[in-house]
């Protein structure tokens, strides 16, 4: 059984690659997939939950006879229930960011962006939207950053030609940016979540090579930019519109969503309550306001928000959807052993963890960031100290598994960076391609150089904060 399950994943991968040609919506296979490896799992999952619960199922028979049915009562309560609890944590999550940035995007908060850059010059141009989205994508995962940088860009840029080259440059913001906070990126909120890293160490160790991989490729787009570009003039606003609130009133909700936000690891350390319940009070505080700042197109039955790009709103409850049968899928990985056999080739063959980032960044350009970063964090567990480990593994390497370890940061760095090496790696380049109607071809072509020399030149500045850590 542990053949049919591998090979129905390695074949789901496959589809999820290649869905710019078979045109079959990634998120689909690879739910469909995660709950036919379950159903595969739990008709033999007798000899499974021996070898990794042994000791749990034993006491939960309390003396009485092994039967199949006993052995499903184990795994749906003590087994999925603890996958099923974390992947909601995450998806509530996910939802609660979305809809913040709904509410604040509706009264015009991000407004001012447009203002700011707007600017005939294609280069001061790129760059502001850059650097907006690097500070946006800190608090917000990477697909809603993006999202939300897309729909101010093409309010701003007329040429398709241009907004190919501008997009990119937020797709790497977006994605190396979310690279260095533990909210930025689905990735990196599931690795906090397990434990394997602390909010403060984690943006100490990965802020600057994120941020050389933001510039680097950021100065060569900028490059090809010409001085002139033409851009869409702005909408002039007549005396008396109420669509949207008044500046201080913007200011104090943007302050309210992005600042909660940021607030959600303190608000973890201190409660000790799950990531999303932060999320969830933010959006609560920030919905009150909302409606208080609105009062006067409450009582006048006008509409309290304005319409949206429906094609990136899609998106955004696509990636979800994704995410939720990647987890699944890995969690059955996880219970029938795979995981653990991959960890002792690693061990044997590789037991280099530059070496593992490296490889993994490739991958995750040909298939997909999210599936191949979940598929690395959980081959290895996180580990309370040395003697937790393999006893055969050598002390320095050994600590790379630790908390706060090395391989924790380079997974995560490698598989957001590399990962935009190809528009197809991360869903934020997907949802640019389908949004310009880029091929992949002019991408690689244009794009892949900048991005593999930003992504090397980081990997290079944090072996040498590592190296003089070391010291």
């Amino acid at each position: 059984m542990t053949i049919a399950i591998v090979t129905l994943i390695i074949i789901a991968y496959l589809l999820i690659a290649n869905e710019h040609n078979t045109h079959i919506n990634k998120a689909t296979v690879a739910m469909f997939t995660g709950v036919v490896v379950w159903i595969l799992f739990m008709s033999t999952a007798t000899d499974f939950t021996l070898k990794m619960h042994g000791k749990e199922f034993t006491e939960f028979l309390e003396g009485s006879q092994q039967t199949s049915l006993a052995v499903k009562e184990f795994i749906a309560r003590h087994v999925f229930i603890r996958y099923g609890a974390d992947l909601c944590g995450i998806v509530l999550y996910l939802l609660a960011t979305m809809n913040i940035v709904s509410v604040l995007n509706s009264n015009g908060c991000f407004d001012f962006i447009t203002d700011i850059v707007r600017t005939r010059n294609g280069r001061h141009l790129v760059w502001g939207l850059v650097a907006f989205t690097t500070l946006i994508s800190v608090n917000l995962d990477n697909l809603t950053t993006t999202v939300l940088m897309l729909m101010l860009m093409r309010r701003i840029v007329q040429q398709t030609r241009w907004r190919m080259w501008i997009g990119s440059a937020i797709v790497i913001a977006a994605n190396c940016g979310g690279a260095t906070t533990v909210i930025g990126d689905i990735t990196s909120l599931f690795v906090w979540t397990k434990g394997a890293v602390t909010p403060t160490d984690f943006t100490a160790s990965l802020a600057l090579p994120a941020l050389v991989a933001i510039i680097v490729p950021t100065a060569l787009i900028a490059r090809v930019l010409p001085d002139h570009i033409d851009i869409i003039r702005p909408t002039t606003i007549y005396r008396g519109d109420e669509r949207t609130l008044p500046l201080w009133q913007q200011v104090t909700l943007l302050v309210v969503g992005m600042g909660g936000l940021w607030f959600i690891p303190t608000f973890h350390r201190i409660t000790l309550l799950p990531p999303f319940l932060g999320a969830l009070c933010v959006l609560g505080v920030l919905m009150v306001l909302h409606e208080i700042m609105n009062y006067r197109r409450i009582q006048s039955n006008q509409p309290l928000f304005q319409n949206t790009d429906r094609q990136f709103q899609f998106a955004s409850l696509q990636t979800i959807m994704y995410f939720v049968g990647i987890f699944l899928c890995v969690s059955v990985c996880i219970e029938t052993g795979i995981m653990e056999s991959i960890q002792n080739w690693c061990d044997e063959w590789i037991h280099n963890i530059y070496i593992m980032s490296i490889a993994m960044g490739a991958i995750s350009a040909l298939l997909d960031n999210i599936a191949v970063v979940l598929t690395a964090i959980n081959i290895y567990p996180v580990a309370s100290d040395i003697s937790a480990l393999s006893p055969t593994l050598d002390p320095v390497y050994a600590q790379s598994f630790l908390e706060n370890g090395q391989y924790w940061h380079l997974i995560i760095y490698s598989g957001c960076v590399a990962g935009c090496l190809l528009p197809i790696g991360n869903v934020c380049g997907y949802a640019l391609m389908k949004a310009e109607e880029m091929s992949i071809t002019w991408y690689a072509k244009h794009i892949m150089p900048k991005v593999l020399l930003g992504w090397l030149l980081g990997l290079g500045v944090y072996f040498l904060m590592d190296l003089w850590m070391r010291v």
